[in-house]
């Protein structure tokens, strides 16, 4: 199973939990493992199919932007960070 990091901002909808174990062979079908584990995330992850333009996903440290994104492989001992875009200042 690889392990997805959940940022603070999003922690209520997993009841707290920081790292989340899921099931998938590529980033795309973890998220939705995640998502159906936790449907209260679809909204701040997903724009129907697609990743919300305002969400950045790293796997092993590396932005899937520049992999094959929703369809990166996957092994066993990889980690997904999340990290939704913060907006704020004057």
């Amino acid at each position: 199973m690889s392990t997805v990091r959940v940022p603070p901002v999003l922690r209520q909808q997993t009841g707290g939990a920081r790292e989340i174990e899921v099931d998938g062979s590529t980033v795309g079908e973890a998220l939705r493992s995640l998502v159906r584990r936790h449907p209260s995330l679809r909204e701040a992850l997903f724009q129907g199919d697609e990743l919300q333009p305002f969400v950045n996903v790293y796997l092993n440290d590396e932005d899937i932007q520049y992999l094959e994104k929703l369809d990166t492989p996957l092994s066993p001992r990889d980690t997904i960070l999340l990290l939704p875009a913060m907006a704020g200042g004057s």
